[in-house]
């Protein structure tokens, strides 16, 4: 945008005689966190009033709307962990935010004008938490329900495709075969909903007599006799599919070796209700042993436990966004299962469901997850996925990992991969049954261990119960959770040692020596560092410690800077 288009748009912004919803004024609004706060509620208002963009300005006076001028250099702004602000704003807004810095040279001073997009397939959230304006003033958008009703419809979520009638669709374009598992699955779940024992034999009769027609009405996957989208989705022949175009209803199954490489593939079409126990069979779901009670005898068990799979690939069937046109993929890894489905994740994050434990309010396809429910490849709306955490805890393994992005043409992607490997098992043993820690904690020493970025609040938190100890990114085990463990000697390693001890391994080299290189102290020290430093970082460490040793007299550099040796001895001259 050319800076005459700028001028002239913050000249109408400054017009206005008051904030709005999407537009915001700043002078020098520096914290990333505040300003990522208020990305997701301008893009969130933007969407909910029908506008085509909103702006967070710096350089103007909030109540006289009078330009002064910025400071505010977006460009070279950080965010937190040293990375770049634009950077760090998109990896922590979900659906990633779209957002572009402008700076308008106007003659009083810079003015960094933010335009920001409105939300698209879901509300924006920073760092799980979806935000909203109310007039002038920022919040939480999960405290205005009917604001967050009135945003779901506006992103196009109010309608559900899955309930949608299917115009000249019969039930003759259903599988026999699969109504007659509906009707299986649908009676264990009327039987199980029956707390009265003495009732159940009524309830398998009444079942069993069940015309089609009515079985399917009471199972909620047709309306009055007439098929819907769920019912075609769920027991539809493969032959009726064209009935759906274009959503592609298919489920590929691909197995991968330890280089990535295809080895084998089939794909499923509808009915999903039968196509995903096929799937299920071909996942090589094999017995591996290990020890969880560090005993000489291993305990066998399945790679993989077999509710967490089919809950994973269910979820698939339940959430996919089939307007998009993509398929379900299950990929098998010799360590690992990874499924992904089209999509936004509509919770504001997986952390969210852990938390609350409950359904979000809000459901893409609200009635096929109703049949789903009825049909038990759903147990409990709400639950599976902190089931599926608590489940893997319970093997030791580590916990399952959830990817919220878009496919390369900008479509909502939801990735799960589940581990078939256990972690270091001392590690596991202890940490995955310690009483005092819920959850969400282990959640996030999960991801330490798995080398995985923490946010400020996270850090602070695993700080503060001495589980954890290191500077963002590099975050390490701590000492209490090393003695849990028995992995003091890695706790010792990541920790690293103190500067003397370096230092003393350079003054001895050049004792012995006489003078070293820079290569020949790289060799000398970057092997003895922690493993959480990265090379660059050691290289840094490296750097600083021969400075502070050449400030305070211990070494001196001599030569030209490109093919300086070290010496000991007082400073000389020769700059550093």
């Amino acid at each position: 945008m050319d800076q005459t288009a700028l001028l002239g748009i913050l000249a109408r912004l400054c017009a206005r005689p008051n904030e709005t919803a999407t537009v915001e004024f700043k002078s020098n609004l520096a914290n990333p966190a505040e300003i990522g706060e208020y990305v997701a509620a301008l893009a969130n208002s933007a969407a909910l009033d029908g506008r085509d963009r909103a702006w967070l300005v710096w350089g103007v006076e909030n109540g006289t709307h009078e330009v002064k001028g910025t400071v505010f250099d977006p460009f070279s702004a950080k965010g937190e962990g040293n990375q770049s602000l634009v950077m760090w704003l998109q990896q922590r807004t979900a659906p990633r935010a779209d957002f572009t810095f402008h700076v308008a040279g106007h003659a009083i001073g810079p003015v960094v004008m933010m335009e920001i997009h409105p939300a698209r397939s879901a509300p924006v959230a920073f760092q799980n938490v979806r935000y909203i304006r109310i007039d002038s003033h920022k919040t939480k958008l999960s405290d205005h329900p009917d604001k967050e009703a009135r945003l779901w419809a506006a992103l196009g979520q109010k309608d559900d495709w899955t309930g949608e009638l299917v115009p000249g669709g019969a039930l003759d374009d259903l599988d026999p075969s699969a109504i007659e598992m509906a009707r299986r699955r649908f009676t264990e779940y009327l039987v199980k909903s029956e707390p009265d024992e003495g009732r159940h034999d009524q309830i398998r009769s009444d079942a069993a007599g069940w015309d089609p027609a009515t079985l399917l009405n009471k199972a909620h996957l047709t309306k009055q006799g007439r098929i819907t989208r769920s019912a075609l989705l769920l027991l539809g022949k493969d032959e009726s599919a064209h009935f759906l175009s274009p959503a592609d209803t298919k489920i590929s199954w691909v197995l991968r070796d330890a280089q990535n490489r295809a080895i084998s593939s089939q794909h499923f079409g509808i009915p999903l209700l039968l196509s995903t126990d096929q799937v299920f069979a071909r996942i090589r779901n094999v017995t591996i042993e290990h020890m969880p009670d560090g005993t000489l005898f291993p305990t066998a068990l399945p790679q993989y436990d077999r509710w967490v799979i089919r809950e994973a690939l269910h979820n698939c069937v339940a959430h996919q966004d089939y307007r998009l046109g993509g398929k379900i993929n299950v990929v098998e890894h010799p360590d690992r299962l990874v499924f992904s489905n089209l999509g936004q994740f509509i919770p504001p994050s997986v952390e969210w469901m852990l938390e609350h434990q409950s359904p979000p309010e809000h459901y893409r396809n609200q009635w096929l997850i109703d049949g789903m429910i009825r049909l038990r490849m759903i147990d409990q709306i709400g639950s599976g996925i902190r089931r599926m955490f608590e489940t893997q805890r319970d093997r030791f393994f580590p916990l399952p990992d959830y990817t919220i992005d878009s496919t390369d043409n900008g479509r909502p992607r939801v990735e799960l991969a589940v581990a078939g490997q256990i972690l270091d098992i001392k590690y596991t043993q202890v940490l995955m049954k310690r009483s005092d820690l819920d959850l969400r904690q282990v959640l996030l020493l999960d991801r330490v261990q798995k080398r995985r970025e923490l946010s400020r609040e996270d850090a602070r938190e695993l700080k503060s119960l001495k589980l954890i100890e290191g500077r963002a990114p590099n975050h390490f085990i701590s000492a209490k959770v090393a003695d849990w463990t028995g992995e003091k000697a890695r706790y010792i390693h990541n920790r690293g040692l103190d500067d003397g001890y370096y230092r003393k391994l350079v003054t001895d080299y050049l004792h012995k020596y006489g003078q070293a290189t820079r290569k020949d102290v790289d060799d000398l020290l970057i092997s003895k560092m922690p493993d959480v430093l990265d090379a660059a970082q050691k290289a840094h460490k490296v750097r600083n410690l021969l400075q502070a040793m050449r400030r305070e007299g211990e070494i001196y550099r001599e030569g030209p800077k490109a093919t300086a040796v070290w010496r000991r001895g007082e400073a000389k001259p020769t700059t550093a």
